[in-house]
């Protein structure tokens, strides 16, 4: 009698344990993470997000009216700083890139970095020498140039359609991408 008692009770404490190793913080059923699918991937909201900003930004542009030479553009960088940009900037630069080529611009396949600056005092926003520099080099009608502002819950994020030869701003778009772990991770923010 003392033995079947002495396993139950192992049997109980063994149980114990291994509910005590399964249960969450908090006591609660341990949370399986789910992967994204490829499919998933595929409808990718931030995916879209940046489909829909160019085009917005491209919405009734006269194509004609600014020039045929190819477009440039610029790495997305940091409102504060724009000197740098995170995985987030160059990440929505490839995108935009690739949403231009496919509305029928001719996009170069440069680089642009530390391309905008901001005068201080004024916020204006300006195209720096070297950009200029490189937009007559390739015969470029356009830069397109961006800055993103990361606040408590969104990243807002600027873009605008600059014409290389005076600096004239001839499109902008604004927009806001929820601070997602996704985001935070593009921002170089710790997991």
């Amino acid at each position: 009698m003392k033995m079947k008692t002495c396993a139950r009770l192992t049997l109980a404490l063994a149980a114990a344990a291994v509910m005590a190793g399964c249960a969450g913080i908090g006591g609660g059923a341990p949370v399986a993470r789910i992967e994204p699918t490829y499919k998933d991937a595929s409808e990718s909201p931030f995916l879209n997000s940046s489909k829909d900003a160019v085009g917005k930004l491209l919405a009734g542009l006269d194509v004609e009216a600014v020039g045929p030479g190819p477009v440039l553009v610029a790495t997305v960088v940091d409102v504060n700083d724009t000197t740098r940009s995170a995985p987030l900037g160059r990440t929505l630069s490839e995108q935009y890139a690739t949403h231009m080529a496919m509305a029928g611009f001719n996009v170069k396949e440069i680089k642009l970095r530390g391309t905008v600056f901001v005068r201080e005092g004024t916020g204006e926003l300006l195209l720096s020498r070297e950009v200029r520099d490189i937009a007559r080099q390739h015969n470029a009608a356009m830069v397109l140039v961006g800055t993103y502002s990361p606040a408590s819950t969104l990243t807002y994020v600027s873009l605008k359609l600059v014409r290389t030869e005076d600096s004239r701003i001839i499109r902008g778009h604004d927009y806001a991408l929820p601070m997602d772990r996704d985001i935070k991770r593009l921002l170089g923010a710790p997991r």
